[in-house]
């Protein structure tokens, strides 16, 4: 009886392990999906940065299946986690007749991000917000 306790409390141990290890570009798959469209991105002001060296991370709609609506979720100043990787944001897209829900995730390079004009250098069509220089994001 004592092996099968040992024997599940390493495989939990395993399994955690490998979700704590596995690069945060894995989780960027759709996970929620709604039948109708977000609300339009709400215009506000980005705060001023709390120092050098934080990547502003905008706002987006997440959605709660229990009220079954879309909330507001404020963007954000962020440390980056590593030097050298930059934030794609995430977006909903429409496929298969739903509103899919792509998460944000950290990355050498900022990624596709549904064409969405967020502001604040995530123009719809690239990024403009900075760029690394050397150990400093600038």
């Amino acid at each position: 009886m004592k092996n099968i306790f040992t024997m599940h409390a390493m495989r939990n141990t395993i399994v955690a392990a490998a979700l704590v290890l596995a690069p945060a570009a894995s989780f960027a798959g759709v996970f929620i999906s709604v039948g109708f469209a977000p609300p339009a991105l709400p215009v506000y002001v980005q705060p001023v940065a709390p120092a050098d060296g934080y990547l502003w991370n905008p706002g987006y709609w997440a959605y709660d299946p229990v009220t079954a609506g879309y909330y507001w979720v404020p963007g954000v100043w962020v440390r980056p986690p590593q030097v050298g990787v930059l934030w794609t944001p995430p977006y909903w897209g429409f496929e298969g007749g739903v509103y899919g829900f792509h998460a944000g995730y950290w990355g050498p390079h900022v990624g596709f991000y549904g064409g969405i004009n967020y502001g604040f250098g995530y123009g719809g069509v690239g990024f403009w917000g900075g760029r690394w220089d050397r150990e400093a994001f600038r």
